[in-house]
C-alpha cells in the first residue's frame, strides 16, 4: 500500500464559523444548490451524521464519475476540523482502495477564513499511481471552485448560517 499526499490552502472573506455552518455542517443541502453540475445528491446511507456515518454523493452532468460513497472519520466543531474518507465508487479506480481528507478552516486575514485541506490517495496492494501534477492542479482548482461556490453564496445572503 502505498500513499500519495498533497495540501491544498484557500482563503476566504467569510468569518471561519459561518463558512464552517455552511461548508461543513450544511455540504449535503447547500452545495447541490450551489454546484450541481458538479454534485447533484447527498444521501446518508448509514448513521446519524456523526464519526462513521456513510454518505453517498451523486455527481452532477458536469463530473466525469457517477457516485461515491464517503465516511465520516472525525468531527472537531469546536476547532473546524473534518475528516472524511472515500471508501467506495468509480472515482477511486482499480488502483485505489480510499482517499481521505482533513479539512480545517482556520481564521484568516481580515477577520475572513482560510480553509487547508490534506488529500491522501491510498492505493490498493503494490499499486505504484502516478498522480501527475495537472491532475493534482485539476482537483485543487475543483475544491477551490465547490469553496468559491458556497463563499458567493454566503456573499449573496449574508443573513444565512449565522448560528
Amino acid at each position: 500500500m502505498g500513499v500519495i499526499t498533497y495540501e491544498h490552502e484557500v482563503t476566504s472573506s467569510i468569518p471561519p464559523a459561518k463558512m464552517w455552518n455552511a461548508y461543513i455542517e450544511d455540504a449535503d443541502n447547500l452545495i447541490p444548490k450551489v454546484l450541481p453540475q458538479a454534485i447533484k445528491s447527498v444521501e446518508t446511507l448509514e448513521g446519524d451524521g456523526g464519526v462513521g456515518t456513510i454518505k453517498c454523493v451523486t455527481f452532477g452532468e458536469g463530473s466525469q464519475f457517477k457516485s461515491v460513497k464517503h465516511r465520516i472519520d472525525g468531527i472537531d466543531k469546536e476547532n473546524y476540523s473534518f475528516q472524511y474518507s472515500i471508501i467506495e465508487g468509480d472515482a477511486l479506480g482499480d488502483s485505489l482502495e480510499s482517499i481521505s481528507y482533513d479539512v480545517k478552516i482556520e481564521a484568516g486575514p481580515d477577520g475572513g477564513s482560510v480553509c487547508k485541506t490534506i488529500s491522501k490517495y491510498i492505493t490498493k496492494g503494490e499499486h505504484i499511481v502516478h498522480i501527475t501534477e495537472e491532475k493534482i492542479k485539476e482537483g485543487k482548482e475543483k475544491a477551490k471552485a465547490l469553496f468559491k461556490a458556497v463563499e458567493a453564496h454566503l456573499h449573496a445572503h449574508p443573513h444565512e448560517y449565522n448560528y
